[in-house]
């Protein structure tokens, strides 16, 4: 998902014409991704510029603060309350009660405002996740074992049965699972579709595939934005990929389009994640 959230971010518009002084903080958490904060924040910058000119907006209106760390999210929600945030679907469900979070928009990505997780084996050495039992589990996901637990699993498998070896970088991961290091990653959607340019030694296999999981995006304070603020967003970001300057991020990220979305998508996460082990 690190395209994807470097995507969103640049496009972040303000929903104030009139900039204070002071940039708004926007806060971009991507839990268990490789990319460093400096890099990270330095692209995120430049992106923010593209949008601030097409956009109109007045120039430095937002700056981006960075995480790859779950727990240091949190601490940013809780210490500077942005408004406006890049979360993934985990931090979402876990944060949107205590921060009055609701999501503004999805990303659309070949077509799909979705994704699939699978759990990666080699062919012929596991045949379902029951075998994989007490056996080594890698991934960058792993960096959110509730939600993986809750939604990806939906609560049938508990993750305390694995040995989990959590990566900040699915190629590593992939090619411990070549060579017999670990005997199973899991991986999200755009993983996955990266997998067929890897030349791999033992052909890897899908052992399960979970139930098609909404995208997350925008989230929004409800509390401290307005619904007018919300819409005016939203529907600049719909537009962005529409603009001839936007549309260049857009391609070069593999985003097609951004879509606003109403909180009822997630629903059926949110029932999940509540009844979840």
């Amino acid at each position: 998902m690190r395209k994807t959230y470097l995507i969103i971010t640049s496009l972040l518009a303000s929903f104030a014409a009139n900039a204070a002084p002071n940039p708004e903080m926007i806060l971009v958490c991507y839990p268990g991704g490789a990319v460093n904060a400096k890099d990270a924040n330095a692209a995120m910058s430049s992106m923010l510029r593209v949008v601030e000119r097409v956009g109109q907006w007045q120039l430095n209106s937002f700056n981006s603060f960075f995480t790859s760390k779950a727990d240091e999210c949190k601490k940013q929600m809780a210490d500077k309350h942005p408004k406006f945030a890049i979360t993934s679907l985990g931090l979402y469900l876990e944060l949107r009660s205590q921060h009055n979070l609701v999501p503004v928009v999805q990303p659309k990505i070949k077509g799909q405002t979705s994704e699939r997780y699978r759990v990666m084996v080699q062919k012929d050495k596991y045949q379902n996740l029951d075998q994989l039992k007490t056996k080594t589990l890698g991934g960058t996901v792993l960096e959110e074992q509730s939600f993986i637990s809750k939604i990806v699993l939906a609560g049938k498998y508990d993750l305390a049965g694995f040995a989990l070896k959590p990566s900040n970088q699915p190629i590593r991961a992939l090619r411990s699972l070549d060579k017999g290091e670990l005997d199973a990653v899991i991986l999200n959607e755009q993983q996955f579709n990266g997998l067929a340019s890897l030349q791999m030694s033992t052909p890897l296999v899908p052992i399960f595939t979970s139930e098609e999981i909404p995208l997350m995006g925008v989230v929004a304070n409800s509390t401290t934005t307005t619904p007018e603020e919300r819409l005016r967003f939203g529907q600049a970001l719909e537009g962005m990929c529409a603009d001839s300057e936007g549309k260049k991020l857009c391609d070069l990220f593999g985003v097609e389009a951004f879509t606003t979305v109403d909180a009822a998508v997630f629903e059926p996460m949110v029932k999940l994640w509540t009844n979840g082990k």
